[in-house]
């Protein structure tokens, strides 16, 4: 039996000490000649939504020309931070050991589904020495789509083409902090586990009634039975 694990990166598998509210104060100030006035929210989102809000945000009359500059500026100040991003970021409680694990369970595949695009993906998982475990290939990503909700089954389609791994939608599971991360879940018809890691309370997160919700990831073995249906 296939079964498919889609790990958010930001809040879920990493804290990155809020480097990604300076990275896009930055490709603004690149792109546009000025930083924003103010910053949006970012969780649960993906870069070119969060660009394109900023963009309207700051009222870009040039707006489509526009954002895929920003997107670009932010891929350069993301990977040109990565060595200030494993100095003073981390994997959160429980990453490395979950991870290890898992990739030890025959029939399970792991990978991201993330509003990073792929590029940034790659650099926060990697400054942790996460990427190892991880099938990044077959993971669905902000530069697949800017609408998270539809990133699902561009993560099973990939899995299917290049893994030839079919795994049911009751055999895959979206693991993520944020509603957004059980929106997308819901939108794709698969399972969502939420971990309060982010910026969300476990009471908060309970209350949207996901398959499940845990304070944290530190319980391999509780976690990978939740995973595993074992």
């Amino acid at each position: 039996m296939a079964r498919l694990v889609l790990w958010d990166v930001d809040g879920t598998l990493v804290n990155t000490r809020g480097i990604g509210s300076a990275v896009f104060d930055r490709a603004l100030e690149q792109v546009l000649g000025l930083a924003p006035a103010s910053r949006i929210s970012l969780s649960g989102k993906t870069d070119p939504q969060i660009a394109r809000e900023y963009l309207e945000l700051m009222t870009v009359d040039d707006l489509d020309r526009r954002l895929p500059m920003v997107v670009e500026a932010v891929e350069a100040q993301v990977a040109a931070a990565a060595t200030m991003l494993a100095e003073t970021g981390e994997s959160l409680a429980g990453v490395p050991e979950l991870l290890a694990r898992l990739a030890t369970t025959e029939g399970l595949h792991q990978t991201l589904l993330t509003g990073n695009t792929m590029a940034n993906a790659l650099v926060k998982v990697t400054a942790f020495g996460l990427q190892d475990w991880l099938d990044v290939e077959i993971g669905a990503y902000g530069s697949d789509h800017p609408d998270r909700r539809e990133l699902v089954p561009i993560a099973r389609e990939r899995a299917r083409r290049l893994r030839g791994v079919e795994a049911d939608a009751d055999d895959t599971w979206v693991v993520g902090d944020t509603p957004n991360d059980l929106a997308c879940a819901r939108a794709g018809g698969v399972h969502c586990l939420l971990v309060a890691t982010g910026r969300f309370q476990i009471d908060e997160l309970a209350a949207l009634e996901p398959d499940a919700v845990l304070a944290d990831l530190s319980d391999t073995e509780a976690i990978t039975r939740i995973l595993t249906g074992g």
